[in-house]
């Protein structure tokens, strides 16, 4: 359990550190949104390109990935189906349906890949599928959702061209699957960008939960329970029923794709709520509430079927 525990450990700092600055008011009024627009437009992009652009992509063709792909559709879809009966508009059941289904593969999976599942490796397949499927679907429909859109149909359709993530990870991909080798004068200033992502996202987490209320409560108390509830038990619940009995996954392989299911909310979901600032609320609780439950779920998960 030393990987669960390390991996928490770390992102419990980090956020800590967020909120103590926050609450001294060392960077300002704003502080947060700088943060978040470091993060959104130029650090995790460069995060996301230099990830990509050295991955193999053929870990994409696995049995492993089509149950991520399908669970994650499995949850997503169950909030959407409620968002639209209870007329939670379009960003925020958005927001809502990625929290349900969106895992931290990052921060969080890879140490939980290496010391939990014994191969870091494990988690590229989730980190590919979330940042070249997911994401780029999820913010453009954010994109045309938002009030200000007009403008010709080719104009919206290229929407996702205009996305910083979005460029970035299909940028890295398009090296990778080209076989491009990235000079070092290039990569590695981009990977040294690269690195502020993570660090800029917690912090700025962090920074958001000085003078909030406590989480799951208010107006937006039912989707965020509703998303908890289908991250923390929902989503790996079908990841296993999925593995086990369609695939017929067992041992090693069904492990590692309840694991990865159970992971939290990832952080970065409240990046692109405040990028878009729609839904913030419900991203931050979320991600809150859901990466407190995950540490049972996860131990139980790997006593279960370790």
């Amino acid at each position: 359990m030393q990987g669960v525990l390390t991996g928490f450990a770390v992102i419990a700092v980090v956020i800590a550190v967020g909120y103590a600055i926050g609450r001294r008011g060392y960077l300002g009024d704003q502080g947060r949104e700088v943060l978040t627009k470091l993060a959104f437009h130029v650090a995790s992009p460069a995060l996301l390109f230099t990830t990509l652009a050295q991955t193999d992509l053929s870990v994409i063709f696995s049995s492993r990935l089509l149950v991520t792909a399908l669970s994650t559709a499995a949850a997503a879809g169950v909030f959407v189906a409620v968002g639209v009966v209870r007329h939670w508009g379009v960003g925020r059941t958005t927001i809502g349906a990625l929290c349900s289904s969106y895992v931290n593969s990052g921060n969080l999976g890879i140490p939980i890949a290496v010391y939990v599942l014994g191969d870091a490796s494990l988690v590229a397949p989730v980190l590919l599928f979330q940042l070249v499927g997911v994401t780029p679907v999820a913010l453009t429909i954010l994109d045309l959702s938002g009030k200000g859109e007009k403008g010709p149909l080719w104009r919206r359709l290229l929407t996702p061209l205009r996305n910083p993530i979005a460029v970035g990870s299909l940028a890295g991909v398009a090296v990778s699957a080209t076989g491009l080798r990235i000079p070092a004068p290039v990569l590695d200033p981009l990977t040294l960008i690269g690195g502020m992502s993570v660090p800029a996202v917690l912090l700025a987490f962090g920074i958001s939960l000085c003078g909030s209320t406590m989480p799951g409560r208010g107006p937006d108390r039912h989707p965020v329970l509703l998303s908890v509830a289908l991250k923390s038990v929902g989503q790996p619940a079908a990841a296993w029923a999925l593995a086990a009995g369609v695939f017929g996954l067992r041992g090693a392989p069904l492990l590692d794709v309840v694991v990865t299911s159970a992971l939290p909310a990832a952080q970065n979901l409240y990046t692109y709520a405040s990028s878009y600032r729609v839904a913030e609320r419900l991203a931050r609780d979320s991600i809150l509430l859901s990466t407190v439950i995950s540490v049972p779920v996860l131990v139980l998960v790997a006593a279960l079927l370790g």
